[in-house]
């Protein structure tokens, strides 16, 4: 693995690349990209790619890629312009692209303005509320979250995100009604410690939740898409949001092992069934191949 620095006015963006440029198989790199996870996310499942040329990054702001733009906002136009300058640096033309949750909406956000960088893109999970049929309840719920974080710290924030994200079908005047989540019952720290600025808990990233795909430019790229969907997802939010963007692209969402965090081995506490996710990853892209 090699790290890289892409220096551009408004950030130093980091990246590795695992295996040689240009590649040893003849197929494109394939890059893997999440929001607000950084590239220490993807490690196990870059483990189980062994023959591929992977590239992983730092989204600006996160890890190791330091902003230079003066914000604290992440868009996910802002997000798909730093993933082709970074397709562009890396010189092999386009690539197969996998992208997970907020990871996802780049994706879509990349293919919609720049068609010609991505053969086949993999969006794993978008969480599109926009396209939801509750679409303004579902705000409302993060809008909970956020308060909860604002109110409280991280404890009582991440709380209120479990409960929000494990919610099974459309919010509901139940869900509202439920007195809040108390961190300890999740394993959570109750103690505030002041810090106000996780990209998550925040509303920093509200518009890569409140995104809408241009569908137009999506259908009429020659990009392969693909909805993907957890299998253990169904009903739950980010499971909801994945089947409603693969019904408005015109298909169906493609079904993968495990969760939300169903590639990692550990990394964070999450740990889902990698073998089994590169697995049905690596079907997915040799569909094509």
């Amino acid at each position: 693995m090699t790290e890289h620095t892409l220096q551009t006015p408004e950030v130093d963006l980091v990246y590795d690349v695992h295996g040689p440029l240009p590649t040893a198989d003849g197929r494109p790199p394939l890059v893997l990209i999440g929001q607000p996870m950084d590239a220490a996310g993807f490690a196990t499942l870059v483990s189980h790619f062994p023959e591929r040329t992977v590239v992983t990054y730092d989204p600006r702001g996160l890890g190791r890629s330091t902003r230079k733009d003066g914000r604290v906002d992440n868009t996910p136009e802002t997000q798909a312009a730093d993933v082709h300058a970074l397709i562009e640096a890396l010189g092999a033309g386009p690539v197969e692209l996998f992208g997970s949750s907020g990871g996802a909406v780049t994706g879509l956000a990349l293919v919609a303005a720049h068609p010609g960088d991505v053969t086949t893109l993999v969006a794993h999970e978008p969480p599109l509320l926009p396209v939801l049929p509750d679409a303004r309840a579902a705000e409302r719920a993060q809008a909970g979250v956020r308060d909860a974080y604002q109110a409280k710290g991280w404890g009582a924030g991440m709380a209120a995100f479990v409960a929000m994200t494990t919610w099974q079908g459309e919010f509901t005047d139940e869900y509202f009604a439920r007195p809040a989540p108390d961190p300890a019952a999740f394993g959570m720290p109750a103690e505030d410690d002041g810090s106000r600025d996780d990209p998550l808990l925040s509303d920093r990233s509200w518009a890569v939740s409140g995104y809408r795909p241009d569908v137009e430019a999506l259908t009429a790229a020659p990009t392969r898409i693909v909805i993907a969907v957890g299998e253990e997802s169904r009903g739950v939010i980010t499971g909801r949001t994945s089947e409603a963007t693969a019904e408005l692209l015109g298909r169906r969402a493609t079904v993968f092992p495990s969760h939300h965090g169903g590639f990692m081995g550990g990394e964070f506490g999450q740990t889902g069934q990698p073998e089994a996710f590169a697995r049905t990853l690596r079907d997915v892209l040799d569909a094509t191949a």
